[in-house]
């Protein structure tokens, strides 16, 4: 059976972005997953700042999205990273989605947008689904803590 997820008040709600689990990260408190990465393509500028405190996910996105503010230059090679690093923070300071997402076993996990054909299925399916795909792999790091060194990164 494949997990689907979208929007914060579906079943699977908190492996959403927007799902409301801060967390501490770089030294610093994040509202959201969204939070965290929106900021990160602006490292080195007042903009992270400022998106940090924006209060709602779907505000910070649109920030994130607006082409005005200056991309960081790597911002394609680091995107998946960041991600992955916001969604491990986000599982590991929550014990109560820490469990949801290990309950799924190991079911595929899709993130069903409509409209992001990176992150998400997309419309018609064709998507990358790549933070379906972090959420399995945060899974896998999960069931396996003791196979991490102190920056969370997965030992061989």
């Amino acid at each position: 059976m494949t997990i689907y997820f979208y929007t914060t008040k579906e079943q699977y709600g908190c492996f959403s972005n927007f799902s409301y689990h801060g967390f501490e990260l770089d030294d610093l408190y994040w509202y959201t997953s969204e939070h965290y990465f929106q900021a990160q393509k602006f490292l080195g500028t007042f903009h992270v700042e400022k998106i940090r405190l924006v209060k709602t996910p779907k505000e910070v996105a649109n920030m994130g999205r607006d082409r005005s503010r200056p991309l960081r230059p790597d911002w394609t090679e680091v995107k998946d990273d960041v991600m992955r690093k916001a969604v491990l923070r986000k599982f590991e300071t929550h014990k109560d989605i820490r469990e949801i997402l290990l309950s799924t076993d190991n079911e595929e996990i899709v993130e069903n947008s409509p409209i992001d054909y990176y992150w998400g299925c997309g419309a018609n399916g064709s998507g990358k689904n790549m933070l379906g795909i972090i959420l399995m792999e945060v899974r896998e790091i999960l069931r396996h803590p003791h196979e991490q060194d102190n920056e969370g990164n997965t030992l061989e």
